[in-house]
């Protein structure tokens, strides 16, 4: 390699070390901002609106009936829950049933949808099951979501008069829509730990330096998605979803371009993840990695210059292991440790990250490698059928073919 060539690569790794630390620092002043929030006082049970859980199934997740088991011991005054399959004869079809038979004091139905009305069943499904809530306010959390006991009594407190944003002088506009931040509980394969490490240091660090870049949200988790049938009617309902891959983004994008606040709620919650082998692990970051290319396209195209410890490696090869670029890349990996502290522990309380801390580096190395794959197709693989991502949305293989959108 020619002097020339070393001297870029040292300063194309400067840049994107410097540029990584850079955001460090934002996604912590992200996190010091949203836990000057702390825990909003819960409101009195008699100003809680009834409200509906929608849950869409298909198949079964690790935990699924304690998960189920938790929507049911709620502190809150009137919900119904309502699930929602495709097929009748769905393994997670027992699980309901037994979940009836523990709590026959709660509203729990199933509804089985048999309509295929786009590629993403989902929202396929939460078409035909929203016609069967009774009341205004609806949550929809995915099917491995395990939630706290205070769970909709802390998510219903976002829409409180008090969490409207706005100077003196300015109408505040009203809360739509509000989501929440949720920790990954890993399985013992290392592609289930990268997972989960990636969910509580990375993504959500990422989600705490939006919210302060932006002074808000404007989109949504689908940990947690609780809104107002007026907000859903704001946009067209869920028909317009369909189709689209991230339908949670897509849902708090619209939602706010509607006029309408995304609040995030100081509420976490928990899902509990496969015991993803590394292929396993890199297929699933490769469609959530594309799906959020489509998404926010020029935001994701900066995500390369997140990973400081690749670039910092990179600094010291093209600077021959001259001294500043070791002091960088010693520096680089400090924060991204403080970062993983401080948005891992300090916010999420998950004690994860400290016994998966010594995986940092790796799962640095495995975040830039799936941005970089993000860019090298257009596929993902999603519940077991292959599909071409066109715009955000689903295509199958022979749609593509003749041009279907």
């Amino acid at each position: 390699m020619t002097h020339v060539w070393r001297e870029i690569l040292a300063a194309a790794g400067a840049f994107g070390a410097c540029s990584a630390m850079a955001y460090y620092v934002l996604c912590m002043a992200g996190a010091a901002t949203f836990r000057k929030m702390g825990r909003r006082a819960l409101p009195p049970a008699h100003t809680l609106p009834p409200l509906s859980i929608l849950k869409p199934l298909k198949g079964t997740d690790p935990g699924m009936l304690e998960s189920f088991r938790s929507h049911c011991v709620q502190d809150y005054p009137e919900y119904e829950v309502i699930f929602g399959v495709s097929d009748p004869h769905d393994p997670a079809v027992p699980l309901v049933e037994q979940l009836q038979k523990e709590f026959p004091g709660r509203a729990i139905r199933l509804v089985v949808c048999r309509q295929v009305l786009g590629t993403n069943m989902k929202v396929s499904n939460l078409i035909q099951m929203l016609p069967q809530a009774r009341y205004e306010h609806i949550v929809v959390n995915d099917s491995d979501i395990r939630v706290p006991h205070e769970y909709l009594r802390r998510l219903m407190a976002g829409f409180s008069p008090g969490s409207r944003r706005g100077g003196a002088g300015e109408r505040r506009a009203d809360i739509g829509l509000v989501t929440c931040l949720y920790r990954g509980e890993a399985r013992r394969t290392l592609g289930s730990k990268l997972e989960a490490l990636g969910i509580s240091t990375e993504f959500h660090a990422g989600v705490l330096a939006a919210r302060r870049l932006e002074g808000g949200i404007r989109f949504a988790l689908g940990s947690s998605l609780a809104f107002t049938r007026a907000a859903l009617n704001a946009i067209g309902g869920f028909r317009p979803l369909v189709d689209y891959l991230a339908d949670d983004y897509e849902l708090g994008a619209r939602i706010a371009a509607a006029g309408y606040q995304v609040e995030l709620s100081t509420v976490v919650v928990d899902t509990y993840l496969p015991a993803y082998s590394l292929p396993e692990f890199f297929r699933h970051q490769l469609r959530w990695a594309r799906s959020t290319r489509h998404s926010r396209q020029w935001g994701w195209a900066g995500v390369g210059l997140t990973f400081a410890l690749p670039w910092s490696v990179l600094a010291v090869l093209g600077a021959g292991g001259a001294p500043w670029s070791w002091g960088m890349l010693a520096l680089a990996l400090a924060m991204r440790v403080l970062v993983a502290l401080v948005v891992g522990w300090g916010v999420l309380r998950d004690r994860q990250v400290l016994r998966y801390l010594f995986l940092l580096p790796l799962r640095e190395f495995a975040g830039l490698a799936v941005w970089i794959g993000s860019y090298t197709g257009h596929t993902v693989d999603w519940r077991g059928d292959e599909f071409v991502l066109k715009d955000g949305k689903l295509l199958r293989s022979g749609e593509l073919a003749i041009g279907g959108d």
